[in-house]
C-alpha cells in the first residue's frame, strides 16, 4: 500500500490458507479484491478502462470523462460482468501493464500486485495463482511441492523431455474455461515413462513395459500398484471414451504421483 505496510504484513501474521473450493468461478469478491488492489497502487481508473476494455475487446465509452464517478463505475461494470475466466486474463493484464511500467519508470507494482493476489486466491481457497504473469493452477501444498521438485530435478538430471511433460501436465491443469485433465494424466504419466525409458536404455517401452522387464526399477509391490495406474492412466489419456471426462481430483493424484517418481528414478 502507497501508505505503508499495514499491521498484518508488518507483523508477519496470515491467515491460514482455506481449502480449495474456487476453481471454475471469478466471485464478487475476488473481482472487487482486483480492481481495489490496482487502485490502492495508484493506478488511475483510466488507465484501468484501457486495460479491461482491450481483453473484453469493448469500446471505452466516450461519454466518460471524469475519473470518478463515471470511468471508475464503467470499470467496475465491465469487470463485475465479465465471464469468469476473463477476470483471470484481467489479472494477468493488469499485472502485464504494471510490470512494464515498472521497467520504464521504476517502481514493484507488479510485485506487490502478484503478491496482494497470491494472498488473497490462497485465504480465499482459490485455485488459481499469478506466477511469472500466469494465472496458473494452484493445488494443495504436499502437491505444489512434489511437482516443483520433480521439474527441477529432472532438469538438473538433464531430462528436459520429462520436465517438460511435467510442466505441460501443469499447463493442461490450468486451461481455462475449461482444464485439459485426460491431457494432465497423458503428460504427467509421459514424464514418468520418459525417465524410465531413459534409465532403462529402451527407448520404445511403454512404462508398463519398462517395469515388466525390469523388476529392479521399482521395490515390491509399488511396481505392481504403478503398473495398474499405468493401465488407468492409460484407458483415462490414451484411449478416451466419449461421455467418460477424469475427475480434477484423480487427475491431480496421477500427476502428484508420477511426479514423486520420476524424481525416486532420477535419484538411482
Amino acid at each position: 500500500m502507497p501508505s505503508g505496510e499495514s499491521f498484518s504484513k508488518r507483523n508477519r501474521y496470515a491467515a491460514a490458507g482455506k481449502e480449495i473450493k474456487i476453481r471454475e468461478d471469478a466471485p464478487e469478491g475476488l473481482r472487487f479484491a482486483m480492481l481495489e488492489m490496482a487502485k490502492e497502487l495508484e493506478w488511475t481508473p483510466k488507465a484501468l478502462r484501457n486495460i479491461v476494455c482491450r481483453v473484453l475487446r469493448v469500446r471505452p465509452d466516450p461519454s466518460n470523462w471524469s475519473e470518478y464517478p463515471n470511468v471508475w463505475d464503467e470499470v467496475q461494470g465491465l469487470v463485475y460482468d465479465a465471464d469468469w475466466f476473463k477476470v483471470y486474463d484481467l489479472v494477468e493484464a493488469i499485472y502485464a501493464a504494471m510490470l512494464q511500467n515498472d521497467r520504464e519508470h521504476g517502481g514493484n507494482d507488479a510485485k506487490r500486485f502478484a503478491a496482494e493476489m497470491n494472498s488473497y486466491f490462497l485465504e480465499e481457497g482459490v485455485g488459481w495463482q499469478l506466477i511469472d504473469g500466469q494465472v496458473v493452477t494452484r493445488g494443495t501444498e504436499a502437491f505444489e511441492s512434489v511437482v516443483a521438485n520433480a521439474e527441477k530435478a529432472l532438469k538438473k538430471s538433464g531430462r528436459p523431455t520429462a520436465a517438460s511433460h511435467i510442466h505441460e501436465a501443469l499447463q493442461d491443469l490450468s486451461r481455462r474455461p475449461k482444464a485439459d485433465l485426460a491431457g494432465a494424466i497423458y503428460h504427467g504419466m509421459g514424464a514418468l515413462e520418459a525417465v524410465a525409458r531413459d534409465i532403462t536404455g529402451d527407448a520404445k517401452a511403454t512404462l508398463g513395459e519398462a517395469i515388466k522387464r525390469n523388476p529392479d526399477l521399482l521395490p515390491k509391490p509399488l511396481d505392481t500398484a504403478l503398473s495398474q495406474v499405468w493401465g488407468y492412466a492409460s484407458n483415462e489419456a490414451r484411449h478416451v471414451k466419449e461421455g467418460r471426462e477424469p475427475e480434477r481430483e484423480a487427475a491431480e493424484l496421477v500427476v502428484g504421483l508420477a511426479a514423486v517418481v520420476a524424481t525416486y528414478l532420477t535419484k538411482k
